[in-house]
This record gives structure tokens, C-alpha cells and sequence, in this order.
């Protein structure tokens, strides 16, 4: 698996960004408190220096290896007591570097001003875009934007109008997405900051409401995959390629709801250019995970290097008026890779896969779903014919992508007197670049006018037909191909159309000659044997070499794994965790020590927000809270509502809440007056619902398991390729996500919804959940993510939105 800065006066920005360490050091630490501590050792020994050094290495070294994930994570949590190591599964109170928002920001004001907020917190935090709808030249919709853009000049935020680009591109050229830091936004795809080492994960709009108001949020940190590269890419393999095999070849949901480390050898890194990495990490969405994080390395070094120098030079001979120069400087730089931050030795993931880029070969995902990849070979030898091309969206789009392209039609040129030949009659084929100045670099490469010769018709930099808006959707019967990063039925036009995803050279092949086909520039060898992937590192014992620390490590692992499988093996049940000195954490007056109840079981995976709440009743204001009991979960089995009781605790399979935005999915659950919700794993858009309207759920796998064991047959998948869901139109603005997984009962499951007898308690103060298997039956503990005291706060003030009217009542 560059450019000149375009014309666009910017209100604020960061002239020089602190190192990491003064990052963390800089960032207030709230309810913590300082331990007093005691001499350790005699002055004599200290005065030693074989023994002082000896005493030094022990003190100074890390308490717990930590991801890079961890680490950035660590970086921008607030409140954490000075000798807490944030891990997977804690919930943060998280002040992130950047926040962008885009067509959705005039909703996001809304919801600000409903919370009784009048002035953006920290007005360097805030990035506003213009960039889905641009196309639309409605009196509605441009008044939307004069809107949103009268409200980012009152409030002195960065602001870039329709035409400027797409808000995660222009979130990386600007400068606002930086290596070791964290930036979200209010849109799936900021999993692409992850391409430049930048931690990026998408948030719901009230989150960005918060952020706006209080500069803050709560996160909680996702369990961590990391994918190792081996090999190199072959000529005439991409980063689009690279990512779509991994969608369509990891497709039972390997990386659900994960955070993504890549990395590899420096050999493996060096075949990933930055432009290939940004396509991957982006596409890290499709793949079903919360970020996709590449390593901070002489590559990425490179790139930064010359964006750098590119600003200063348009800066100096003031070919622009932008304040690119003042985020990239080689000041910032130096300090930057003076010490770049990265994984620690022995750090722990939750998932170690595995893909040797040697192998690969062009691949096409589709029609219709991205867990369905193809090698183009095969695809091009049934003679699929396309009727439009697309070279649109934040993916795929930049000068290097539209170069590639233009590529196809210049090749043909030389051996036809320079004469650029023609797409396919009947073919459309659309272009638009990811931002102005990517358009620009390209137009001066005569890359641009070449595709233009071609036929290709060229639509403003924004999302466009990606999303289904504006020019040249596909038609009921239509077949297209796109170089965008979604292809789920509906999403570029009509449901009754074919939508492939590929890399650029194969979209413009396809549009060149009216059927899915490439360039030549791939050449299969000739021992090729398969794609080489899997679980681990891919690196074969007798090929590892590893070092004295390593294999102690190894060692340690090793021994763990015995214990672990002695103790299950006596104890016949998931066992207890051991718990650190420092893991128990303070509780707040006013909010349960211990959650207990009887568990109520629901025993499907990917049950839908759908599912928990119709979607029917998501914009009808006057459902009361009775009613809304009686719908939780009416879509999934009918008699939830008489078998469930106050008090219960809903255990649910694996991605539970996965679907659309709607807040009401969390809602009726409390309405139910049930306080806690535990699954296998969640939705990401229904946890963030969740905490934000106070209800409180944990993510215990193995209790799901082990229900299992005790009261259900394996589970069957659905016949259907996804779920049916007709959302509101309204929902139109939600957070985009993909359509929910086929939802999956198990085949003997009688009923859908079982009151077990099994009790539930979580204490909050240790972290840890204990489970008490019917009367009689065995009892076992598992430690959880922590809960701290900030989080904590929200829920018990009601929600996100009553946290934020609080915090700004106390400013005033």
C-alpha cells in the first residue's frame, strides 16, 4: 500500500509550535494531586557513580511502554493525575490541536449558541471550511455558507470559502494536521491526518460544539492494531491499491473500532510516499477503524522539509497573502525531529497484522462494497463496461494522483504525435482536484489541460459527487469507477448503479477505454504465488534477527501466556487482572462508586442505531419519554420492552450502535431507565452519543463470550450484503458514516432478548468489572478502562451540552 499556496488571507495561526515534552508539560492537570515523597536511597550511594547510574537508569525510565497512539493521546488529555500513563480502553478529557469543521459548521454554531456560548474558546484551535454542497448555488444553501462565514470572521477563526478545497486537504497543506499531534474533526475521513504522523479521528457535532465553547472533550482511547509493511511496492502499485486490498482481504472486521499503527522496515517506508500514506489513512475509515496513524520518519521528513521551503519562497517574493510559512518552518522542524516521537519498545497492541507490499498487484474494490477487492487482471477479463470515471475527493486527488492520470493520455500521446487521444465514446469523465493549489501545481505541470484534452469535465475543488452531490451522479443501471474512497449502493448516485473503487491510472484507463482496465506499467512475476499476509509481523523465525531486549520481551510474553492459559485452565472462566498500586482513581461525590444490576442479553452483533431507536421517530419532537421506552430496541425484538426492567444492564454483542448518527439511540436506553450499556465493542458514532446524553457503557468482550458459551449456538451471518436502512432526510448532515454490517444472531438463538440471571457490577473506582454467573455460579473479574474524575463530571451534569452550559457559567 507540491504546491504553491493559494490566495487565501487566514485570521490566526501558530507561529512556532513547542517541542512534545513542552506540549505535555505546558497542559493543566486538573483534580490532581501531588504524592509527598521520601528519600529512596542513602546520599552514599547517590555519591557513587556506578551505583548513582545504576539508580538513575531505574528512576528515569519509563513506567509502561506506550503506543504512539498512547503517547499523542497522553499529550492532549487533560486532568490526568502527573503519574498516570493513559492506555487502550481509558476514557480522556481530550483538548485536541485543531478542530475543523466543514458544510456542518452552521449546525455546530447552532448547537453552540444553544448551549448558551457566545465566543469560541481558544479561536487558534478552530479551522472552518467550505467544501461538500459547493456545486449547490441555491439561495438556501448560500445563505447557509454567508452563514457560516459571517460567524467564523465574528469569531476570528480560520476560514477557507467554497472552491478552496476539501477540509481534511487543506487541514494537511495548511499546516493545521502535524506530526505528534491531535486533530479531529466533525467528518469521518480525518482518519487522513494519520498519513503525516498526526493522530486524526472524526467527532459528532456536539462534540465540536464543546471543543468550540471549552476548547475540550472526552475520548476514549481505542484498542490498538498495528499493521507491519514488508517488502516494497511494485511499479504500478499504489497506495490505493494498498488499502484496498486490505479492505477486501481483512474483511470480518480485523480493525472494528481500532486505532491503526502502520510501520515497517526503513527500506518498506521508503517505497510509501506521502501522497500513497494520506490515500491509506484516509481509506483506514473504509477499513472500519477510528484512525490510521503512519510513523514520524526521514520520509515524512522530506515532505515537510519542502513544504517548508515552498512557503518561505512564496512568502518572500509574496506570491501569496496565506499564513502557510508561519506553521511551516524549519525551526519547527528541527524541533520536531530533534526527538520524533514514536512507539516505545514492548509497547502492547491489541492486534499485530501483517501484508508484504512485494506481493500486491493492482487491485479494484467493488460494486457496491469496499470489503470486496478484486486484482484488476481478473476484473479486466470480463469486460465491464463503465459509463462514468471519477478523479474526485479527498483521497485521490492531488497533483501527484491528477499526474498519474494524465500519465495514461500523454503515454498514448508520444507514440501518436503528441496528440492527447480521447476518453470513450459515452464515457463521463469527472475531475476535480482535492484544493485550489493542488489544481494549480497540476495546471503548471500541464497535467490539468491534459485531462481536459482528454474530455474529462472538470468540477470545483470540493466532495462533490463523492457524497452524491451536484454533477454527474450515476444513473439507476449506470456502472462507475472513482478514484474516492466510498462505493457502498447509493452513495454516488442510484442505488440501482455500480460503483468500483481504484487508483487513478485505472480510473483514467477505464475512462480512456470504456471498460474497467489499467495502464501497463504492472508486470506480474513470473514466481508470483499470492498476496503474503496475515496475523504477526510476517517475518519468518528463521529470517528474525532480534536484539538482547527483544527477546527478553518475547521471553516475558511468552511466560504471561502461560499463566494466562494455567489460570483459565484451573479456574474455567475468564480470570481476574491484576491491578497496578496506582490504578484506583478518584470518584466524584455525586456519582456512583458501583453500577450493579441483573444482565438483560441481546445476543446479535452489529445491531443498528436503527435497530435500538426507529428512524421514524428521530425527528419528531414530541415523543415523550414513555414512548420512547416503549421504541428502544422495538426494531431488534419486539418484546425488549416487556422483558427488560429498571435497572437492568443491556449486554450486547460486537458493534453494537454501528449506523447513522442519532442521539435518540442512547436516549431511549435511559428512557428505559437502564444506566449502563455493555458490548463486545461499539459503534463509534454511538459511543460518542452515548457519554454525551450520560448513559455509561463498557466494552467487556469477554463477558459477551462467555453468555455465549452458556446460552447460544455460533453465530450465522445475514444473507444480506448490508442492512436495509431507509435514514431520515434530515440525517443528511450526521456525522457520515457507511451502512451498518449485516446485523448476526446466532442460528439456534431462541430469543432475542434473555434475562439471564447473571449480575453485573462495575466499580468505577478500580476500574474493574465483576460477574456473578446465576446464584451458585462461578464469579470472575476483569479490569476495565479507567473512568477519571472529568469524564465522570459529564455524566453526572446530564450530558456534554449540560457539562459545557456549566463550564460557562463558572467563566461567567
Amino acid at each position: 500500500m507540491l504546491r504553491r499556496a493559494g490566495p487565501v488571507l487566514l485570521r490566526r495561526a501558530w507561529t512556532r509550535a513547542p517541542p512534545q515534552w513542552a506540549i505535555c508539560a505546558q497542559r493543566p492537570r486538573l483534580y490532581s494531586q501531588t504524592p509527598r515523597r521520601s528519600q529512596e536511597v542513602f546520599h552514599s550511594q547517590l555519591d557513587d557513580p556506578s551505583a548513582a547510574a545504576l539508580l538513575s537508569s531505574l528512576i528515569t525510565s519509563p513506567p509502561t511502554p506506550q503506543t504512539l497512539t498512547e503517547k499523542i493521546v497522553q499529550c492532549y488529555s487533560l486532568g490526568q493525575p502527573q503519574d498516570k500513563t493513559v492506555k487502550t480502553g481509558d476514557y480522556v478529557t481530550l483538548s485536541p490541536h485543531h478542530c475543523m469543521t466543514h458544510d456542518n459548521s452552521w449546525p455546530v454554531a447552532l448547537k453552540f449558541m444553544s448551549m448558551g456560548a457566545t465566543t469560541i474558546h481558544d479561536k487558534k484551535q478552530i479551522v472552518m471550511t467550505l467544501d461538500h454542497d459547493v456545486q449547490n448555488k441555491s439561495e438556501a444553501n448560500l445563505r447557509k455558507y454567508r452563514q457560516i462565514e459571517e460567524f467564523a470572521k465574528k469569531q476570528g477563526v480560520d476560514f477557507y470559502p467554497a472552491g478552496r478545497g476539501i477540509g481534511h486537504q487543506i487541514m494537511v497543506e495548511e499546516g493545521y494536521a502535524w506530526p505528534g499531534t491531535m486533530a479531529v474533526a466533525s467528518d469521518s475521513h480525518s482518519n487522513m491526518y494519520g498519513g503525516i504522523g498526526c493522530l486524526g479521528t472524526a467527532v459528532v457535532r456536539t462534540d465540536a460544539a464543546s471543543i468550540w465553547a471549552t476548547g475540550r472533550t472526552w475520548w476514549q482511547i481505542p484498542p490498538i492494531a498495528k499493521v507491519t509493511f514488508n517488502g516494497v511496492l511494485p511499479e504500478g502499485v499504489t497506495g490505493k491499491d494498498v488499502i484496498v486490498a486490505l479492505c477486501g482481504l481483512f474483511s470480518k472486521d480485523e480493525v472494528l473500532n481500532h486505532a491503526i499503527e502502520f510501520t515497517g522496515s526503513e527500506e518498506t517506508m521508503r517505497s510509501l510516499r506521502v501522497d500513497d500514506r494520506l490515500t491509506i489513512a484516509n481509506m483506514t475509515t473504509e477499513w472500519g477503524a477510528l484512525t490510521g496513524l503512519f510513523p514520524i520518519d526521514s520520509v515524512l521528513q522530506g515532505w515537510l522539509r519542502y513544504k517548508a521551503t515552498e512557503a518561505a519562497l512564496y512568502r518572500r517574493y509574496e506570491l501569496t497573502d496565506s499564513t502557510t510559512h508561519e506553521r511551516f518552518t524549519h525551526a519547527r522542524l528541527d524541533e520536531l525531529f530533534a526527538s520524533p516521537m514514536a512507539s516505545d519498545k514492548g509497547a502492547k497492541y491489541a492486534k499485530y497484522l501483517h501484508l508484504d507490499l512485494s506481493t500486491l498487484s493492482p487491485y479494484v474494490s467493488g460494486p457496491n462494497s469496499v470489503k470486496v477487492a478484486t486484482p484488476l487482471a481478473k476484473l479486466a477479463a470480463q469486460d465491464i463496461k463503465v459509463n462514468k470515471a471519477y478523479l474526485v475527493s479527498c483521497t485521490n486527488s492531488r497533483a501527484s494522483d491528477l499526474a498519474a492520470a494524465a500519465k495514461v493520455f500523454k503515454d498514448i500521446a508520444e507514440e501518436n504525435d503528441g496528440k492527447i487521444p480521447r476518453i470513450a465514446r459515452g464515457v463521463e469523465f469527472y475531475i476535480a482536484a482535492a484544493s485550489l493549489p493542488e489544481q494549480l501545481a497540476a495546471e503548471e505541470a500541464g497535467d490539468w489541460q491534459a485531462l481536459l484534452d482528454a474530455g474529462a469535465k472538470p468540477l470545483p475543488a470540493g466532495c462533490g459527487p463523492c457524497i452524491g452531490l451536484g454533477t454527474g451522479l450515476l444513473e439507476p443501471g449506470e456502472v462507475g469507477i472513482s478514484a474516492s474512497n466510498r462505493n457502498f449502493k447509493g452513495r454516488m448516485g442510484s442505488t440501482d448503479a455500480k460503483a468500483y473503487l481504484a487508483s487513478p491510472e485505472v480510473v483514467a484507463a477505464s475512462a480512456l477505454n470504456g471498460k474497467i482496465s489499467g495502464p501497463s506499467a504492472y508486470v506480474q512475476p513470473e514466481d508470483w504465488q499470492g498476496v503474503v499476509l496475515g496475523e504477526g509481523d510476517g517475518i519468518r523465525e528463521e529470517d528474525r534477527m532480534i536484539t538482547a531486549d527483544e527477546a527478553l520481551e518475547k521471553v516475558i510474553g511468552q511466560l504471561d501466556s502461560i499463566v494466562s492459559d494455567a489460570e483459565s485452565d484451573i479456574f474455567g472462566a475468564p480470570v481476574t487482572e491484576s491491578a497496578s498500586p496506582h490504578s484506583s482513581i478518584d470518584v466524584l461525590q455525586d456519582f456512583p462508586e458501583k453500577v450493579t444490576g441483573e444482565i438483560v442479553f441481546c445476543d446479535a452483533d452489529n445491531i443498528s442505531t436503527d435497530g435500538i431507536y426507529p428512524g421514524k421517530l428521530t425527528y419528531q419532537d414530541d415523543v415523550s419519554v414513555d414512548d420512547m421506552a416503549r421504541a428502544c430496541m422495538q426494531n431488534f425484538d419486539p418484546s425488549f420492552s416487556s422483558v427488560a426492567k429498571q435497572g437492568d444492564i443491556l449486554v450486547a454483542g460486537f458493534n453494537f450502535g454501528c449506523g447513522s448518527s442519532r442521539e435518540q439511540a442512547a436516549t431511549a436506553i435511559l428512557a428505559k431507565k437502564i444506566p449502563l450499556v455493555v458490548a463486545g465493542s461499539f459503534g463509534n458514532i454511538f459511543s460518542r452519543n452515548s457519554i454525551n446524553n450520560a448513559l455509561m457503557g463498557v466494552e467487556v468482550p469477554k463477558l459477551v463470550q462467555r453468555l455465549r458459551e452458556c446460552f447460544s449456538a455460533p453465530a450465522t451471518e445475514s444473507k444480506e450484503a448490508q442492512q436495509s436502512i431507509t435514514e431520515p432526510s434530515q440525517n443528511r448532515e450526521s456525522l457520515d458514516s457507511p451502512p451498518p454490517a449485516p446485523q448476526m444472531v446466532p442460528a439456534t438463538e431462541k430469543l432475542l432478548t434473555r434475562r439471564t440471571g447473571w449480575t453485573f457490577e462495575w466499580d468505577v473506582r478500580r476500574s474493574k468489572v465483576q460477574i456473578q454467573e446465576g446464584e451458585g455460579g462461578p464469579t470472575w473479574s476483569q479490569k476495565v478502562g479507567d473512568l477519571p474524575p472529568n469524564v465522570q463530571e459529564i455524566i453526572a451534569r446530564g450530558g456534554l451540552e449540560k457539562w459545557v452550559k456549566g463550564e460557562i457559567e463558572k467563566r461567567s
